[in-house]
């Protein structure tokens, strides 16, 4: 088991005004950014120090805590080893963002590259450029777990962002960042963990069509194998929170644990009609 590293001091959360704190330095579908209103009374009162979120994304709820302890898991290998350079290695990165284009040649090209034949500043630049440029901010892969969203046509795209890149890397700069399944939370957590799992949304109908972020997608297996760890997770005495779509498939899975609804707006939908609110639902085995 990877080492978890403390900050000297008091464990609980860092006291910084909203405006001060780092925001997600990725555009990810499904982010948490404009629900965290809503969440606010939903964390937990109880105390905890160790912070674990085994589906970071864009890490929206990470970055709005900013626990002093905490792992972080993803089974994303760009997102996982851009974090992991902006924790360890920013000032290379800065250096490699400042070197892209804002056009749709230049654009093809850098997606075509390989990234396991790119040195880990290189890919995570790479990662970044493509989620900033790319239509929408999609981050979506096909079966080869190629890169597969096209040019975005934006105007003045926002590639280097370094005073929010410079809060990231403190904000990350003692987190465990782990490759992994999301079942790697049970070889973290202990009684008293705070534990938010954010997976792949439910469907909301049979013929609704699922962005993969991984070659391997996330189905309903994988939706059982999840509910799986949070029973694990709540035997172990840990504070779980998950999100996931309001569908009957999500309510009956966690049918026994608190369920409250809230409200989002779809944020990456190619079309206007699709944006408006909706509702999901965000379980709890704590009131």
């Amino acid at each position: 088991m990877a080492r978890v590293v403390s900050r000297p001091g008091n464990d609980s959360l860092f006291a910084l005004p909203e405006d001060t704190k780092p925001r997600p330095p990725v555009k990810w579908a499904g982010g948490k950014g404009g629900l965290i209103p809503q969440f606010e009374p939903l964390f937990p009162t109880k105390p905890w120090d160790l912070y674990v979120e085994p589906f970071v994304g864009g890490g929206a709820v990470f970055f709005h805590l900013l626990p002093r302890r905490a792992v972080l898991v993803d089974n994303n290998e760009e997102l996982i080893n851009f974090y992991r350079v902006v924790r360890d290695n920013l000032e290379e990165l800065l250096v490699d963002l400042r070197k892209h284009e804002n056009t749709a040649e230049y654009y093809y090209r850098i997606r075509a590259l390989k990234p396991e034949e790119l040195t880990p500043v290189e890919r995570a630049s790479r990662f970044l450029y493509l989620n900033k440029t790319g239509y929408n901010g999609l981050w979506r892969v096909n079966g080869k777990g190629q890169h597969n969203v096209p040019f975005g046509r934006y105007k003045n795209p926002k590639i280097v962002d370094e005073p929010n890149l410079r809060q990231v890397s403190r904000a990350l700069a003692q987190a465990e960042i782990i490759l992994g399944d999301f079942s790697l939370v049970l070889d973290y957590a202990r009684p008293g963990t705070f534990v938010y799992l954010d997976p792949p949304y439910h469907p909301l109908s049979e013929t609704a069509r699922f962005t993969s972020y991984t070659r391997e997608g996330f189905d309903e297996n994988d939706q059982r194998r999840l509910a799986d760890v949070f029973r694990q997770l709540d035997r172990m005495g840990c504070l779980v929170m998950l999100s996931n779509s309001d569908t009957p498939f999500i309510r009956d899975l966690y049918a026994t644990y608190d369920i409250q609804v809230v409200y989002a707006k779809r944020a990456i939908n190619c079309r206007g009609d699709g944006r408006g609110p909706i509702t999901e639902l965000v379980i709890r085995n704590y009131a």
